[in-house]
């Protein structure tokens, strides 16, 4: 069983950038905190969502934590991913040698 936010997936999370991950983390401290709130004076009716909402807060710490360590990669921008007319690829050779995928098929051999 699978408990969380469906927006706030981890894979989701690998495509926000870094200022919508800051942005989430606010609105997910907000939420615990009105959460809580409600709460203390009697007028929570979902106890579940603190949970919920602690563990995307943990989620979206931890994907910030591991792009500073460089465990996970930044989502590049579209605009900044060059169009290539050229196919790129990879023969069983280059593979199994360790050739990156940069290469073409004639740079490998």
């Amino acid at each position: 069983m699978v408990i969380g936010s469906k927006d706030l997936a981890p894979t989701e999370l690998d495509n926000f950038d870094g200022t919508r991950l800051i942005e989430e983390l606010k609105k997910a401290k907000e939420e615990l905190f009105n959460l809580r709130f409600q709460s203390a004076t009697g007028q929570l009716e979902s106890h579940g969502r603190l949970r919920v909402v602690k563990r995307d807060i943990a989620r979206i710490y931890t994907v910030i934590r591991e792009r500073e360590l460089g465990i996970r990669s930044t989502p590049i921008p579209h605009e900044d991913v060059p169009a290539t007319t050229e196919k790129k690829t990879r023969t069983k050779k280059a593979e199994s040698v360790g050739v990156p995928a940069t290469e073409t098929s004639e740079e490998a051999q």
